[in-house]
């Protein structure tokens, strides 16, 4: 499967959906960009069962810092719509396929309660959430 564009018109619909979406977040002035583009493509042609989207940060900046990107490439792992990796940095081969196993062998209940805790903490706190240093 080659990877999809995404945009600020597709990128919800194609992160909420089911399974798991990774996305790269890119460049085409930047070298580690340039270095990881053919490794994320490469994974795109071996896991069929996975959708790849690259989001390129110069055409959509609203996009960029709505997902609050400061460094480039940004690998980020969506599974059923959560987010789950996001981590700066051009990986190898090898670590992006530990990448994909680790969120293919997440145990996605257990992901949804520690969301909806999260939530529920986030609620308890009130608007704004407790601030420590306060």
């Amino acid at each position: 499967m080659s990877t999809i564009e995404l945009t600020a018109e597709n990128f919800e619909s194609t992160v909420t959906g089911e399974g798991i979406t990774l996305v790269d977040w890119w460049a085409s002035w930047c070298g580690p960009c340039k270095q990881f583009a053919p490794v994320f493509e490469s994974a795109s042609e071996q896991h069929d069962d996975i959708r790849f989207g690259k989001i390129d940060t110069e055409a959509q900046p609203q996009l960029a810092a709505m997902a609050q990107i400061s460094s480039i490439p940004t690998l980020m792992a969506f599974r059923d719509g959560v987010l789950v990796f996001n981590q700066p940095g051009a990986l190898p081969q090898e670590a992006l396929d530990e990448v994909i196993s680790a969120v293919r062998d997440l145990d996605m209940d257990d992901v949804h309660r520690q969301v909806e805790e999260a939530r529920a903490a986030q609620e308890a706190a009130g608007p704004g959430g407790a601030d420590p240093q306060a």
